[in-house]
């Protein structure tokens, strides 16, 4: 290519926004085993200038942000586990699960403010642990019920498998001829196994087993969900009694009041109406009675 040729695809390149600044990455997605150690590389062009500044930031699944290497130094958290080789790369010792997630490698040129990154997302290989399942011992036909399978050991997440008495439940049953029968919904990722109206049929003894491709699967204890019909004999009987108690209670009550037992409230007698009478008007007149007789006295005057 001619030097006019040259300097066409350049003002090619400014005339459509395509830059030659570049940053790459040899293994964008890597997997290793915990507590073994692992290379992340990153690569840029020359035209960012021997004095570029790299950094790497690490984002965790849940979001959160923090500095790998900053000031093109590892920073204190990583310290004892991470260098920093050939300028760019990151070589971990050893990985532990919480180092799951994604590694930015960002480089700024020296001599402008052009910026490139590449991403390198690191999947830490930890087996999974027995998982915690949740199934109910009995149930009512005709109502829905769930059971549940989790493991939070795992790394990548597992996925989960039911089985009913001891055979795997396909996803899929209306597509099997052996389980058509069957009404239920399987969630392999969340770990869920849903009857929308359960049936007799489906009593039954169940487990789960979470896997992932990081070591041997585990199993939880298979337990036995029961489907019964409503017992509507018994709610019945249970009314009933309950109504007895309440007539006995009410019973109780009533004979222990008719016999004296509860205290009785005094009766307020009414207060008899008292006139009084000055005795300076009616003392002299009382005195002159003796048995329904007047007798003079000798200080009566006519």
């Amino acid at each position: 290519m001619t030097n006019h040729g040259l300097v066409l695809v350049l003002l090619l390149f400014a005339a459509t926004g395509v830059s030659s600044f570049t940053v790459n990455t040899k293994n964008a997605n890597e997997k290793v085993k915990e507590f073994e150690g692992v290379d992340l590389t990153c690569s840029y062009s020359a035209n960012f200038g021997s004095n570029a500044r790299v950094e790497w930031k690490f984002s965790n699944v849940k979001g959160s942000q923090t500095y790998v290497v900053y000031n093109g130094k590892v920073t204190q958290p990583y310290a004892d586990r991470v260098q920093l080789y050939g300028g760019s790369n990151l070589r971990f010792s050893k990985v532990n699960r919480k180092d799951n997630g994604f590694y930015d490698c960002e480089v700024t040129s020296s001599t402008n403010t052009e910026f490139k990154e590449t991403r390198v997302t690191l999947t830490v290989l930890v087996p999974p642990s027995k998982p915690m399942c949740r199934i109910p011992v009995s149930s009512t036909t005709g109502k829905p019920v769930t059971l549940t399978c989790f493991d939070g050991e795992g790394s990548p997440p597992p996925t989960y498998r039911w089985y009913k008495n001891g055979t795997p439940l396909p996803e899929n049953p209306s597509q099997i001829a052996a389980f058509k029968n069957l009404t239920y919904t399987l969630d392999p990722k969340a770990g869920k196994l849903t009857f929308p109206s359960a049936k007799k049929t489906d009593t039954a003894q169940y487990s789960c087993e979470a896997f992932n491709e990081a070591g041997p699967p585990q199993t939880c204890k298979a337990v036995k969900m029961e489907v019964r019909d409503l017992n509507v004999g018994g709610i019945v009987a249970g009314v009933i009694v309950a109504l007895l108690l309440l007539a006995l209670l009410a019973f109780g009550i009533w004979f222990a009041h008719k016999k004296g037992y509860f205290p009785q409230k005094s009766e307020s007698k009414p207060r008899p109406n008292v006139v009084y009478q000055p005795s300076s008007v009616y003392s002299g007149a009382a005195d002159n009675y003796d048995d329904g007789e007047f007798k003079q006295k000798s200080s009566f005057v006519v």
